[in-house]
C-alpha cells in the first residue's frame, strides 16, 4: 500500500520457523493509538511462520445465498472508477494489471462474509513491500494486506493478512509464490451517531489458509500509509476494493454473503 491508495474517509499447524528479525520499516512515523508501536515500526516483532495445510477453503463453492463476485470468466461485477475493470482475465482467474488502477465491486455491502483466493507472482521479484503487493479493502477503506511474505522480510503491520498499518497477523501463513492462498473474512462495519461520533468501530475476523490471523479485531480507523486516518461518518456500506500496486497478483473464487440476524423468519 502507499499514500495514493488511501480511500477517503489456534495455530492449526506446528511452528516451522521463527519470526523474521526486526529492522525493516520506519522509526519516524506516528504512534499507533492505544499501542506502544509506531505505524510500520521497524522494531515491531514479526509474527511466527507457520506452514499451512495444503488446502483449507481453497476453491470452496459459493453457498446458495452468496453473491458470486467472480465466476472465473468475467469481471462484470467490478469497475474501475466509472469505467469497466481493466484487469486481465484468463484460465479461471483475474490478474492485476500495472497502471490499470484499483478495481472495486459495483455493489456496496454492509456486514458480510467474504471468500477470496489469491496468488503471488512466480518467480518472485522485489523485496519487502515491493513483492506481490495488493490489498483487499473492506468498504473500500479498511485494508487486509495482500503481500508475498514467503521468505521475504518486511515490517510487521505490513504482513500478508495484516490490518495494514495497525495490527500484524498472529502468524505468517503464506504459501510459496505461485501457490494459491485463501482468505475467509468476516467484517462488521462501523456505526455512527447523528453527530458523526463512532458508536461501533469496524472489526474483522481473518482466516488465512485455515489459520486465524485476527478475531473480531477492531480497526483503529481507515487504513493509511505511515499514518492512521480517523473515522469519518459514512452510511456504513461500501464496496470490496482490490489494489493495483504494480504487481501481477492473481485472484479467483470470490464470493460474498451478507451477515444475517438471529431469530429472523425464513420468509423475510
Amino acid at each position: 500500500m502507499k499514500v495514493s491508495h488511501i480511500a477517503l474517509p489456534w495455530l492449526g499447524a506446528a511452528l516451522v520457523g521463527a519470526a523474521f528479525a526486526a529492522g525493516v520499516g520506519y522509526d519516524n512515523t506516528p504512534q499507533i493509538p492505544g499501542q506502544k508501536w509506531r505505524v510500520h515500526d521497524k522494531e515491531r516483532p514479526n509474527p511466527p511462520v507457520v506452514e499451512p495445510a495444503e488446502t483449507f477453503s481453497h476453491m470452496a463453492p459459493a453457498p446458495k445465498d452468496a453473491k458470486v463476485l467472480f465466476d472465473g470468466k468475467s469481471l462484470a461485477a467490478w469497475k474501475s472508477g466509472s469505467s469497466d475493470a481493466k484487469w486481465k482475465v484468463e484460465n479461471g482467474h483475474f490478474e492485476a494489471v500495472k497502471g490499470a488502477g484499483d478495481i472495486e465491486t459495483r455493489e456496496k455491502f454492509e456486514d458480510f462474509q467474504l471468500h477470496i483466493e489469491w496468488s503471488a507472482p512466480n518467480p518472485p521479484k522485489g523485496e519487502s513491500q515491493g513483492r506481490g503487493n495488493s490489498g483487499v479493502f473492506l468498504h473500500g477503506r479498511f485494508e487486509v494486506q495482500v503481500l508475498d511474505v514467503y521468505n521475504n522480510k518486511t515490517y510487521a503491520d505490513g504482513q500478508a493478512g495484516g490490518l495494514y498499518g495497525q495490527w500484524p497477523p498472529l502468524v505468517n501463513a503464506m504459501k510459496k509464490p505461485g501457490e494459491w492462498n485463501s482468505y475467509d473474512i468476516i467484517f462488521e462495519g462501523p456505526r455512527f451517531d447523528d453527530a458523526g461520533a463512532v458508536t461501533r468501530k469496524a472489526s474483522v475476523t481473518v482466516i488465512h489458509n485455515g489459520m486465524v490471523l485476527h478475531h473480531r479485531q477492531e480497526f483503529i480507523g481507515p487504513s493509511g500509509h505511515q499514518n492512521v486516518p480517523k473515522y469519518v461518518k459514512y452510511d456504513g456500506t461500501g464496496p470490496i476494493r482490490l489494489q493495483d500496486h504494480g504487481d501481477p497478483v492473481r485472484f479467483r473464487n470470490v464470493w460474498i454473503r451478507p451477515l444475517g440476524t438471529y431469530d429472523r423468519p425464513e420468509s423475510q
